[in-house]
C-alpha cells in the first residue's frame, strides 16, 4: 500500500483541486511537447560544392542558399564565386538556418548559412560575388543582403568591378 496511499493522499480532493491539477499537468505535458520541437537550426558536413550558390551536404542532400544568386557556370565570376564558397564551407560543419520553405522547386533545400560566425549568403554578396536576390517567401535576412550589395557596388568589387559596355563603343 506504500505507493498507492502516497498518490491517494497526494491526490486532489475537490472539483477546483482537480481542476487545478490537470491544468498543471496539461502545461508540464505541452511545455515538454514544445521543448523537444526543432528550431529550424541544424549542424551538418559539406562535402561538395556545387557553385556558388548550391552545396551538398553528407548524406546527399542538395542545398540552395537563401537571399542571393551567383553566376552560373560559363558568367563572368562564376569560378571566383565557387570558389570562394569552397574556402568557406567545403569540409566544414555549417550550421543551417530555416527561413519560410523547406525545399525549392528542385527539391534543394533552401537555407542560410553560417560557418562558425561567418554568415556565408552575406560574405558572397559582401566580396561582391553573389547579388541579393529575394526569394518571397524567404526574406527574413534580405535587408542585410541588400544592404551588404550596396556596400560592394559602391566599393567597385566583385561583379560591380565590370564596367558596362555601350553600344558602339570599345
Amino acid at each position: 500500500m506504500g505507493d498507492l496511499g502516497l498518490l491517494r493522499r497526494c491526490a486532489p480532493r475537490n472539483n477546483m483541486s482537480k481542476i487545478l491539477f490537470h491544468i498543471l499537468l496539461l502545461s508540464l505535458i505541452l511545455l515538454s511537447v514544445f521543448s523537444c520541437q526543432t528550431t529550424g537550426v541544424d549542424t551538418v558536413l559539406v562535402t561538395r560544392v556545387i557553385d556558388g550558390d548550391t552545396i551538398v551536404l553528407a548524406g546527399g542532400e542538395h542545398l540552395r542558399y537563401i537571399g542571393m544568386d551567383t553566376p552560373e557556370i560559363g558568367q563572368l565570376y562564376y569560378e571566383e564565386a565557387k570558389k570562394a564558397n569552397e574556402e568557406l564551407v567545403l569540409g566544414k560543419k555549417v550550421r543551417l538556418e530555416k527561413d519560410v520553405s523547406e525545399v525549392d522547386r528542385y527539391k534543394r533545400l533552401l537555407r542560410y548559412v553560417y560557418v562558425d560566425d561567418t554568415f556565408v549568403n552575406a560574405e558572397l554578396v559582401r566580396r561582391g560575388l553573389a547579388r541579393a536576390k529575394a526569394y518571397r517567401p524567404d526574406i527574413k535576412h534580405q535587408s542585410e543582403l541588400e544592404a551588404l550589395e550596396k556596400e560592394a557596388i559602391l566599393e567597385g568589387i566583385g561583379l560591380w568591378s565590370l564596367k558596362p559596355s555601350l553600344p558602339g563603343r570599345r
